[in-house]
């Protein structure tokens, strides 16, 4: 299993104290798992409760703060000293009367970082209304800010360290892709499918072991096939549907996805023409795509690809991605689109997604690749096509 070195989780912490120092930020509260994990290591499925990771200007180990029996796997994970790995009691567990942020404030004042500059979270998955208003009743003296997506945009670009983690998850995404489209049949039950997918992509490969994704398998079919967050049902596949899977490799909580279309059955002549504009298209979008160009730049060689034919697409056609946890591989932050003016960085990982999505049918075929020194490679190697079985 690959293990990341101390050195690495330090370069991480320099690279968000600076951002912090940019911000007038004194203290940040991540609350992301992501970023928690991406600070201290911590990795448990935990989210579900109130946790959090405290980094101060002032200190040189950010703090653990949880709940008392993941304190364990904190001490297990983190590389944090203990002392700087804080356990609320049981008490404080969807309690009516107490809140786990009002024991993350008690800990802040007793670390004297009650009066400082505070950036949150304002706007991730884990922090609520209530975890904000706790914190700013029991932290009269602080001065709270926004610090949403200051590690998000820490993260963007990896480390030679973190990029072995992606192409281990491109090793995983490749050949459970191949085993998914081995597997789909007319007859094969979607439920059925659908544990096909989990079996191997946990497997994942012999020199690396799959785990879990961010989000579900995606298996859109049919006329439905349009509707690409659409999951599974225990319906069976039938002759002349259309399936889409948007699946991705996981290692150690870093992601490599991918999306392939397949027809059961000979392809209608809309299907075809629409899989061969939406392969064009994405060679054309990688062929382009380099350090220096921007995100809406890669988006308008998709776009002006489109008008040759007619047609237009709202929505994004690709963002970044990396370490994450349910419910979402992607990073919240760049996304190939009209007016996102970011540049395109050497070891940035994008999945680009340029699907077409119809009322009654769908198509779906997207790269994860990692942006390089002179342009940018796929993760993963399965044929970029439109799949008949």
């Amino acid at each position: 299993m690959l293990k990341y070195s101390n050195e690495e989780y330090q370069r991480r912490l320099k690279l968000v104290k600076e951002s912090m120092k940019e911000k007038g930020i004194e203290v940040l509260l991540v609350t992301n798992p992501a970023n928690m994990n991406y600070l201290t290591g911590y990795n448990a499925w935990s989210f579900y409760m109130h946790q959090m990771v405290a980094v101060s200007l002032e200190k040189e180990e950010p703090i653990w703060i949880g709940r008392f029996m993941d304190a364990i796997a904190a001490r297990k994970t983190a590389w944090l000293k203990h002392e700087n790995i804080v356990a609320y009691p049981d008490s404080y567990v969807q309690s009516l009367v107490v809140h786990p942020m009002d024991f993350v404030a008690d800990t802040l004042k007793e670390r004297n970082l009650d009066k400082k500059v505070i950036g949150v979270e304002m706007d991730t998955y884990y922090f609520t209304a209530k975890c904000f208003e706790a914190l700013k009743k029991n932290l009269p003296d602080a001065k709270f800010v926004d610090g949403h997506r200051l590690v998000n945009w820490v993260k963007v670009i990896k480390s030679d360290e973190e990029i072995e983690y992606v192409k281990a998850a491109g090793k995983i995404m490749e050949k459970g892709m191949v085993d998914a489209i081995n597997y789909l049949n007319v007859g094969v039950r979607k439920c059925d499918m659908a544990a096909e997918i989990y079996r191997t992509f946990t497997e994942g490969t012999k020199e690396y072991g799959g785990d879990y994704s961010a989000i579900v398998p995606l298996m859109p079919t049919g006329v439905d096939a349009g509707a690409c967050h659409l999951t599974w049902t225990d319906e069976k596949y039938k002759d002349g549907d259309i399936v889409i899977f948007e699946l991705a490799g996981c290692y150690q909580r870093y992601h490599s996805p991918m999306s392939r279309t397949i027809s059961l059955g000979k392809p209608s002549k809309k299907l075809e023409e629409t899989a061969k504009i939406t392969i064009e298209g994405l060679n054309m979008v990688l062929d382009f795509i380099k350090p220096g160009v921007t995100a809406e730049e890669a988006e308008a060689v998709w776009a002006n690809n489109l008008k040759k034919y007619g047609l237009f697409k709202e929505s994004r056609i690709g963002y970044s991605t990396g370490l994450n946890y349910p419910p979402d591989w992607g990073e919240d932050t760049l996304s190939l689109r009209p007016g996102d003016k970011t540049i395109l960085k050497p070891n940035m990982v994008i999945h680009v997604i340029p699907g077409m999505y119809y009322e009654d049918f769908g198509v779906e075929i997207s790269e994860a690749i990692r942006i390089t020194e002179n342009g940018c490679e796929p993760l993963a190697n399965v044929e970029r096509k439109l799949f008949v079985k």
